[in-house]
């Protein structure tokens, strides 16, 4: 189906037919400003009912939030008009600034908290007396705006979150699995690594549609919890992939080269990543008997242990368990389509009992930097208009601070802002054409839904495309001004033409505050994100106690999620960013494996892995994005192999596999070109 048929005009259909609605019961009720309500049916449209719900929720909660901020505001300052806008640009600051760091859907309540001030508190400054009937009436307007969207989308052929949620979740299975199949086959495939980092763009787009399906309407939706399951497996694949990859790699170059009993079983295992059994259970042995296979083939860890048995060891571990993974996601996969909510297997019945919260990077300095930006820009719009005694300068100050809070999650606003001014343009010469020409031909609502069905059928169908979305709906807000869509109709050609200067001043207010406090945003993003990865690796290395490494994976994933688009924006080549985002995740989870052993082993015999922890956080805090990454010190790598020494002697067999495991690994992330390692007693005979 192409992108304009029939699922753009559905779409088309229902925006109009929900702004239809809201407008005929904002004129029936006789409400004041009914063009809030056509404005804000249109701003909560979504193809995904589920979607469309859960927004409306938190908008309308936003919304009352606004609401109760103004009412409390508007009286106390009254006779500081002053003191009044600098505590509005100050609340809206504070809303946009909880709102970047929640990073969820939930995050339209503080957006909409905070440019709902600004809708009811900026008009209000002149007129503080009539704060609560405004505060009631904004309310009022933009909450039938929400209710009447949610029931034309939620109701009228609603698209469905969960099998959208579904063909992504079957999408991102078979590329992990042909990533795998690919990597641990041996094959060279150009742009493996690039594809392989899409899978943190994937896993975020599963945790953003997972917050929806509460609010399904379509059909029975999967818990959210097994969703966070499948996420917390899937994102161990792509360490675990390029670990089992390396280890190949190295065991090649030696002499003896892989065994025939490990190249058959990893034979094995693309054949099965090729073809995954469809039944459970029976998946779920036929994973069972390669991971028992690869425990049988494991080298023993003990005195004398050699390079090679290491990384045989190394690779066999690491092999099993990203089978495992791989199983668990299909398991998951299937949890996720049965009818009750019975585990389909008792391995499903394990994850999903384990605690998971998907962890976010939070960007405390991109929030503050733009939040800040919102607050100032509305103190000035305030001096401005109250300095100029401009009667519609108000107007200009509410929709920038309406457009920086719907635009502050962008890492460069300026660019949405540019296409909202084009669309505003376009709103400007239409509205113009229907406020003088079409509008005082018109009697009662019925011709009145007619004559606008053609402008807002084209905008609903434009707003299907991702490619016209944003202008189509500025088109659309700025068709619903309040000229031409009153309580009581009058066209007055001066009040148009204030009001769409309002409203273009604003648009500009807006970009050029962006541009002189944001104008660096892509790069400060970038830099912010890839500091803030050594800093948490530098500060859990220094951390003690058990770590939670399933969360500093979700972590590090969403940050690669973030850069991979960022960095293609700047013009870099995706598959090959500025740093190895990689080799920092594989990093982080040996570092939560060392972090383990130092727990379980008594002090001093944890001195060896203390000391490395100690040196990789050095190493780490003192990367800047600024700088080429340094090499890391090479007295590490002796460090290193003393500590093999010493944990191989260990009485404890899990303590001695366990500490070769996050080792070995560590010396080949941080030293891939080293010389092998050598055992003491195999020193001693050389």
């Amino acid at each position: 189906m192409s992108r304009f048929g029939v699922p753009a005009a559905l779409f088309a259909i229902k925006c109009y037919l929900s702004a239809m609605l809201a407008l005929y019961l904002s004129f029936s009720i006789g409400l004041s400003r009914p063009y809030w309500a056509i404005t804000t049916s249109f701003i909560i449209a979504q193809p995904l009912a589920g979607a469309v719900l859960s927004k409306a929720v938190y908008r309308v909660i936003g919304t009352i939030l606004g609401a109760a901020a103004t009412i409390l505001l508007v009286p106390n300052l009254a006779n500081a008009p002053e003191l009044l806008s600098v505590a509005i640009a100050l609340w809206l600051g504070l809303c946009v600034f909880i709102a970047l760091l929640d990073r969820t859907p939930r995050s339209y309540i503080f957006v909409l908290g905070g440019y709902s001030a600004c809708i009811i508190g900026l008009p209000s400054v002149g007129m503080p007396d009539a704060i609560f009937n405004e505060a009631i009436t904004r309310v009022q307007e933009i909450t039938i705006g929400i209710m009447c969207g949610s029931l034309v989308h939620g109701i009228l052929f609603p698209g469905s979150v969960t099998d959208m949620l579904l063909r992504r979740v079957d999408a991102t299975l078979r590329d992990a699995e042909r990533w795998s199949r690919d990597s641990i086959s041996g094959r060279d495939r150009p742009g493996l690594d690039g594809e392989r980092r899409r899978l943190a763009l994937d896993i975020t787009e599963m945790h953003q549609l997972s917050t929806h399906l509460p609010f399904e309407t379509a059909r029975a939706a999967p818990r959210v919890r097994t969703v966070r399951a499948l996420q917390d497996q899937l994102s161990q694949i792509l360490p675990l992939t390029v670990a089992v990859e390396d280890r190949m790699k190295a065991l090649a170059e030696r002499e003896g080269g892989l065994s025939p009993a490990i190249t058959a079983l990893i034979r094995d295992c693309c054949d099965w990543l090729a073809a995954p059994d469809e039944d459970p259970v029976t998946r779920r042995r036929q994973v069972q008997w390669l991971c028992d296979r690869a425990a049988m083939l494991e080298p023993e860890t003990a005195r004398g242990m050699g390079w090679e048995a290491a990384l045989r060891l190394n690779l066999l571990a690491r092999l099993a368990s990203l089978m495992e993974a791989h199983g668990d996601c299909r398991d998951l996969r299937d949890q996720m389509t049965t009818p009750t909510s019975k585990p389909v297997t008792p391995r499903v019945a394990e994850l999903l009992a384990a605690p998971s919260d998907r962890a976010l990077h939070r960007d405390y300095g991109g929030a503050l930097r733009t939040a800040f930006a919102a607050a100032l820009t509305v103190i000035i719009g305030c001096a401005l208009w109250i300095g100029s005694g401009w009667k519609d300068g108000s107007l200009a100050v509410m929709l920038a601070g309406v457009f920086l809070a719907l635009f502050s999650a962008a890492d460069d606003p300026i660019a949405p802002l540019r296409t909202f001014l084009m669309g505003t343009a376009f709103a400007i010469m239409i509205g113009g054409l229907y406020g003088f020409v079409i509008l005082p031909r018109v009697d009662g609502f019925p011709m009145l839904a007619a004559a606008l069905a053609p402008p807002l059928l084209l905008g609903g169908a434009l707003m299907a495309s991702p490619r016209y979305a944003m202008v189509a709906l500025a088109a659309m807000l700025g068709l619903a001004n309040p000229t031409l869509l009153a309580a009581t109709y009058k066209s007055s050609f001066t009040v148009f033409v204030n009001e769409n200067i309002a409203t273009i001043m604003g648009v500009l207010l807006a970009l050029v505050m962006t541009r002189l406090l944001q104008s660096a945003g892509l790069e400060r993003a970038i830099r912010r994100t890839l500091k803030a990865g050594w800093n948490d690796i530098a500060a859990s290395a220094e951390q003690r106690g058990q770590p939670n490494v399933s969360a500093w994976i979700s972590r590090m994933l969403d940050r690669i999620g973030m850069l991979v688009p960022r960095l293609a924006a700047r013009g870099d080549d995706p598959g090959q960013p500025l740093y190895d985002a990689l080799r920092d995740l594989r990093t982080g989870i040996i570092i939560g494996e060392l972090r383990q052993l130092r727990f379980d082993l008594p002090r001093r015999e944890g001195a060896p892995i203390a000391s490395l922890l100690r040196a990789l956080s050095k190493y780490y805090a003192h990367m800047d994005p600024d700088q080429p990454p340094p090499v890391p010190d090479r007295s590490m790598l002796p460090r290193i192999d003393r500590a093999i020494g010493r944990l191989i002697t260990n009485p404890s067999t899990s303590l001695r596999r366990s500490g070769v495991l996050a080792l070995v690994s560590l010396r080949r992330t941080l030293f891939p070109e080293a010389s092998p390692y050598h055992a003491p007693d195999q020193k001693a005979r050389t």
